[in-house]
């Protein structure tokens, strides 16, 4: 499921570095994302009992490391990925720390000249 999340996610960022003149929403601060119907989904296909626990610290880790990077953070990447991460209608701070990471290494890309896809390539 991560992995479809990433790969969600890395098309929608793709898609958005490649469109010009895209207007950007301010995003102050670190958003505050209520994870309990997430973790509690998740919870129910887990078949370990202190699932949900694991899930809320797990995202209040996600959230301490966004904290931490928040004022160093790209705001063009702030205003794409928080509005990406609460698309689905229930937002983790996984999914939003993992747009902010990838967006931040695709513009890493984009600044040493490498290409952002995989494969041969056109000759």
């Amino acid at each position: 499921m991560l992995f479809l999340i990433r790969a969600t996610l890395a098309g929608s960022l793709v898609g958005a570095t490649m469109t010009a003149g895209i207007a950007l929403a301010a995003v102050d601060g670190v958003p505050n994302f209520n994870v309990d119907p997430s973790c509690q989904a998740a919870a129910q296909q887990a078949a370990a009992a202190d699932s949900i626990t694991v899930c809320r610290n797990s995202e209040q880790r996600a959230r301490d490391e966004i904290a931490r990077q928040w004022p160093q953070l790209n705001a063009a990447d702030k205003a794409q990925c928080v509005p990406a991460a609460k698309a689905g209608g229930h937002p983790t701070y996984t999914e939003l720390l993992t747009c902010l990471e990838m967006a931040r290494d695709i513009r890493k890309l984009h600044s040493n000249g490498q290409p952002t896809t995989t494969g041969p390539g056109v000759k």
